[in-house]
């Protein structure tokens, strides 16, 4: 069993959420899960190199950027999480078999390995929780002044897992409440040279999924998740391309929506 401090975070560590344009005027709330790759001092690196923690298994590689871009395009407050996705998945229900991955891919994680309850709480309780209690007091402070939002969850994917390739560029990903899909996809797909996947290479479910199912589902407001092909924003040109791209293309899905 792995030994740990009382607290996982030191005083001098980066906070585990971040927001930017607190005081956008935009509709949409953009939000990502696994815009970073810190690990906490006190987990020693989880037992993996530096090299496969910057792999995708560690983070959603180039989404920082295009949210930020899209962010200041849109006029939008963006809520980005910053520590690893194996640390603990901020995208998947904690206590979950995913929520702190003990394998990832083909990777194991040796400081995942045999956790007490005290530390997979620990990790739920300093990054986990802050990220979404963030995005919570934001959409609770949209629903009191009574404005409209739509949540946009914005995330990226590698081009092969597992020795399969995967060949869209980008993906919708939505489950009980399809309307800003729909017509987000409708858009996108007139895109010239793109394939969008719909609902492909993942899905939205209870079981596999936090955000879209929380904080959009149960409050009923639109929502979607964005995928995009992780070499198609590994640098910066492509980064500001997608997030041009969705400034043009998520208010025209907003406007299409039934009053």
């Amino acid at each position: 069993m792995n030994a740990m401090p009382e607290s996982l975070l030191a005083p001098d560590e980066p906070a585990a959420v971040s927001v930017y344009h607190s005081g956008g005027s935009s509709p949409f709330l953009l939000v990502v899960d696994h815009a970073g790759k810190l690990v906490p001092r006190a987990l020693g690196g989880l037992g993996i190199s530096d090299r496969e923690r910057a792999r995708h298994i560690g983070w959603d590689i180039g989404i920082a950027g295009v949210a930020s871009l899209l962010a200041d395009a849109l006029d939008a407050t963006l809520i980005t999480q910053n520590y690893s996705r194996l640390v603990i998945d901020c995208n998947r229900p904690p206590g979950t078999p995913t929520s702190i991955p003990q394998i990832s891919e083909l990777t194991a994680i040796p400081r995942n390995a045999d956790l007490s309850d005290t530390e997979r709480q620990a990790r739920a309780r300093e990054i986990f929780w802050p990220y979404h209690d963030r995005i919570e007091a934001e959409l609770d402070a949209r629903r009191e002044a009574d404005r409209k939002t739509a949540l946009i969850a914005l995330h990226s994917f590698t081009p092969v897992f597992k020795g399969v390739t995967r060949p869209w560029h980008t993906a919708l990903l939505y489950n009980r409440d399809p309307r800003l899909a729909r017509r987000l996809l409708a858009l996108l797909k007139r895109e010239q040279g793109l394939l969008v996947g719909d609902n492909e290479p993942y899905l939205v479910s209870d079981a596999t999924d936090y955000t879209i199912p929380v904080h959009g589902e149960r409050r009923g407001i639109p929502h979607v998740a964005i995928e995009i092909r992780q070499d198609l924003i590994a640098g910066e040109t492509g980064q500001r391309e997608w997030a041009q791209r969705l400034a043009r293309v998520l208010p025209g899905a907003y406007d299409e929506l039934p009053a």
